[in-house]
């Protein structure tokens, strides 16, 4: 049944009864702490193709999700038994296409238990590929290389079209599951640094490097106003932004801010963000007697963001793994100075004394002696801070940016039409 469907679809591709649609999928779509997302969605949109967003998890509506939407969101993860026992059928009947992907699984060295959630992960790609079959798309699209990026190559693999990756910071660095087998099968690769990109060449040696894009990400830059600077006696501010992750590893600042205050530094801080480390961050906060000088926010509207940067002295990240954080970007671009280990493509934002900080990663010393700098120099921070507002307007413009990705895309499904067409053609005269 799933099997003469999907061929009725392919007839209905070639004979060009549908117009072109690429599908979009992410872990958790829509997602406010990913908006970039949404963001390529609407960007391609605006170029006319029809776009198909995906999630695997079920996910709550947010403010910033695009409201131009041709459909709603695809969930692969929700229960519809008489389609899993179609998906479940298909990969027997696709068996031979799949082979690789078993063959991958069972010959690995990753744990049984990653090894039982790709097997998992394949029926749910089997599920993708049936829920995408009425929508004639040509490409699925997949962020970042977690468990999205195992469904879409199954899916893609199923429906004998291509699909692209985009990779972020953990997902190449600190997760690579099976990662040698998604790049592999991926047509494009993209991701956010030239640290990345340098990586991923370095160690996936079998990745054409005119298949791997830096797809910079970017921030709305305002007008510039005066964002000056608290000086005299007051508290220095300090601020981070970001999921209660042990990635983004807030017990690092936490940490940090009890040995400011051991050596008599006047501080407050506050975190932005919510997530699993929240009960364990606050059990810290109160055995270090933190209480008066840490506030954990919660999660914070985005809209709500620009005012907490505004009061911020200093804008702090003590992540252990990133891509190039958002956060950093928005701080900057309203004249704010920031501090952050210098791992992965973080450099490459935060170019040290001239745009903002860096510290000795995993140094709680290195850290306090440039908060202590920053505290003592902040009346003289002008300058640096209007030099990174400058930095982030030129290299990490959303709008720029947005419209380079789009540019790179259109021009690879162009490519991939062409492709087929010739394919079409070619077939035609042999018959």
């Amino acid at each position: 049944m799933a099997k003469i469907e999907l061929l009725q679809d392919r007839r209905r591709t070639e004979t060009g009864a549908a117009s072109l649609a690429v599908a979009y999928l992410a872990n958790s779509f829509p997602s406010q702490v990913e908006p970039y997302v949404g963001e390529e969605i609407g960007e391609l949109r605006k170029r006319g193709i029809r776009v198909v967003p995906c999630s695997v998890w079920p996910t709550v509506s947010y403010s910033n999700q695009p409201s131009d939407g041709d459909f709603p969101v695809l969930t692969v993860a929700a229960f519809h038994p008489w389609l899993v026992l179609q998906a479940f059928w298909l990969c027997i009947a696709r068996f031979s296409d799949l082979r690789e992907f078993f063959h991958r699984i069972i010959s690995g060295n990753e744990s049984a238990t990653l090894r039982a959630r790709a097997l998992a992960h394949t029926l749910l790609g089997a599920k993708l590929a049936l829920q995408l079959r009425s929508y004639n798309v040509r490409q699925i699209a997949v962020h970042h290389g977690y468990m999205a990026a195992w469904i879409g190559m199954v899916a893609a693999r199923i429906l004998k079209i291509p699909y692209s990756l985009t990779l972020h910071g953990s997902d190449l660095l600190l997760r690579p599951t099976f990662l040698d087998i998604k790049l592999q099968h991926c047509g494009n690769c993209f991701t956010v640094s030239e640290f990345n990109r340098c990586h991923l060449l370095g160690r996936y040696p079998q990745i054409a490097p005119g298949h791997v894009y830096v797809r910079r990400m970017g921030v709305r830059v305002p007008p510039k106003q005066d964002a000056r600077l608290s000086v005299g006696d007051s508290s220095f501010k300090l601020l981070a932004v970001g999921r209660l992750h042990p990635v983004k590893d807030h017990a690092f600042l936490i940490r940090g801010c009890a040995v400011l205050k051991t050596s008599g530094f006047r501080l407050s801080c506050r975190i932005a963000g919510d997530g699993p480390e929240r009960r364990r961050l606050a059990n810290l906060i109160r055995t270090l007697h933190l209480e008066q000088e840490i506030q954990l926010l919660g999660q914070v509207e985005h809209n709500k963001l620009d005012a907490l940067y505004r009061e911020a002295d200093l804008v702090v990240l003590t992540s252990v793994s990133e891509g190039i954080p958002l956060t950093l970007m928005e701080a900057m671009a309203l004249g704010r100075p920031v501090i952050a280990p210098a791992i992965t493509g973080i450099p490459e934002l935060v170019v040290d004394g001239k745009t903002g900080f860096l510290y000795k990663p995993g140094s709680i010393t290195s850290f306090v002696e440039r908060v202590e700098f920053l505290h003592r120099t902040r009346p003289a921070l002008g300058p640096l801070c209007q030099a990174a507002r400058e930095y982030v307007e030129v290299n990490f413009n959303k709008s720029t940016n947005l419209q380079q990705f789009g540019d790179i895309f259109m021009q690879q499904i162009q490519i991939k039409e062409d492709s087929l067409h010739a394919d079409s053609l070619l077939q035609q005269v042999q018959l």
